[in-house]
């Protein structure tokens, strides 16, 4: 699978000349020169809002909280802080002292995620010469320690794989001096904490710390006490104009016999569609129903294989499979450019999940709508998460029409025929995921 796009940057200036001056923004920041120039190389010339407020402080060595929403480019918010920590502790160039075991750790809570932050961090790391590696579940735990024992500089995991690999003794967190925990809140939600904490109890005391999260509460604020010394805390929060502007929620009720044959219909719209649901036998069967109203859909859950994931998402950021039904392990690591609308099939168990299932559209100031599915004996539960996401819903029942060809939704949504086959794509045969 090729690796997943980055976040998206601000467009990369037109003439050399003015490469190098937005590009001696990072430099500005502090960012050594060698990561300057590998960033230039990859198009990203200015620096988003969370990392121009963050890598003052995280490259001077202070531990830094950083909140910010999702797709607001918090990877190499932390990422190029480390790599520059691993880059001069190596003496300027990780090929001279490298050690075989990591000195720089970063956690986090899905496959998908660890698998994006590797893919996003691996070239810069190249260019200073560091090594790095993704460790998670469902891929050989014997080849992950057998690149364990050839050396890395640092490692991106799970916290699940990262402590098999600790007690079977194929890895040491003794020489970690920086360790980062992304996506915290999601840490809190999916009941990672003890095990986080597990893990960086055994990190040498004295590190950097970096916490990472679009949320804050009780669960992550215990990690902020426990685990950063005197913390540097930065909240990047988009105007409720950008958000209006950028965001469009609906909320539609609809009757149970109806809730599939609606699904259909705004699975039928132009551009990349993503359902969430809530179970995975949920999302298997949502597909398959789907599939037969001639819908080109795949499925993403925790029960397929990492091959058929991979094929999926792959299929999915290609565009030959225009639909993605998909549990909430694809609510975060899921960083494919262009979903124009977000369904949530089954609504969410709590505002934070509704916040980064909607994150996956409208990212890095692209526009996208957003619909949640709402059965009646569901309307007051939605009310107040809503009201917790601090969602503004529009009460219209269409979506609007954008620029790029987005059709709208029927007027009436309530008026289907369960099994009519949409225009788009009667006669296609589904992919299965």
């Amino acid at each position: 699978m090729p690796a997943t796009p980055p976040e998206s940057h601000p467009p990369v200036p037109t003439s050399r000349t003015d490469a190098i001056a937005s590009a001696s923004r990072f430099a500005q920041l502090g960012l050594p020169a060698a990561l300057v120039a590998a960033l230039g190389q990859r198009g990203i010339a200015t620096p988003l809002p969370i990392q121009a407020a963050t890598l003052p402080d995280a490259l001077a060595g202070r531990d830094v909280l950083g909140q910010a929403e999702t797709g607001s480019g918090k990877t190499l918010a932390f990422g190029l802080p480390l790599l520059a920590r691993l880059a001069a502790g190596a003496g300027g160039d990780g090929r001279r002292q490298r050690q075989r075991q990591p000195r720089a750790l970063v956690l986090v809570p899905t496959r998908e995620l660890a698998r994006q932050i590797h893919g996003e961090l691996t070239p810069l790391a190249s260019a200073v010469g560091l090594r790095l590696l993704a460790v998670y579940g469902g891929a050989p735990l014997h080849q992950q320690a057998q690149a364990l024992r050839r050396g890395v500089d640092a490692v991106v995991a799970t916290p699940g794989r990262l402590t098999d690999l600790l007690k079977r003794g194929a890895c040491s967190l003794d020489l970690v001096t920086v360790a980062v925990v992304d996506e915290a809140d999601h840490m809190a939600d999916m009941g990672f904490l003890p095990a986080v904490s597990w893990l960086l109890d055994r990190i040498p005391r004295g590190g950097q710390r970096l916490l990472f999260s679009a949320t804050l509460d009780n669960d992550t604020d215990s990690l902020v006490r426990r685990y950063l010394a005197d913390p540097v805390r930065h909240t990047i929060t988009p105007t409720q104009t950008e958000a209006g502007r950028r965001m469009d929620h609906r909320f539609l009720k609809v009757a149970a016999t109806e809730k599939v044959a609606v699904a259909a219909e705004l699975a039928a719209r132009p551009g990349r569609v993503l359902v969430f649901v809530r179970t995975k036998h949920g999302a298997t069967r949502l597909a398959g129903q789907l599939d037969q109203a001639g819908v080109r859909v795949g499925a993403l859950h925790g029960n397929l294989t990492q091959n058929a994931r991979e094929r999926t998402l792959a299929a999915f950021a290609a565009g030959t499979i225009p639909v993605l039904v998909a549990t909430d392990i694809a609510a975060r690591g899921l960083h494919v450019a262009g979903v124009d609308l977000v369904v949530h099939f089954d609504p969410p168990a709590g505002h934070k999940a509704y916040l980064h299932r909607s994150g996956r559209t409208a990212r890095a100031g692209a526009v996208g709508s957003v619909v949640t599915l709402v059965l009646p004996e569901q309307a007051a539960e939605v009310a107040r998460l809503g009201q917790r996401a601090g969602v503004a819903a529009t009460a219209a029942a269409t979506l609007p029409v954008r620029p790029g060809g987005a059709a709208p939704l029927p007027s009436r949504l309530g008026a289907h025929h369960p099994g009519r086959r949409s225009r788009r794509h009667r006669n296609t045969a589904a992919p299965r995921a």
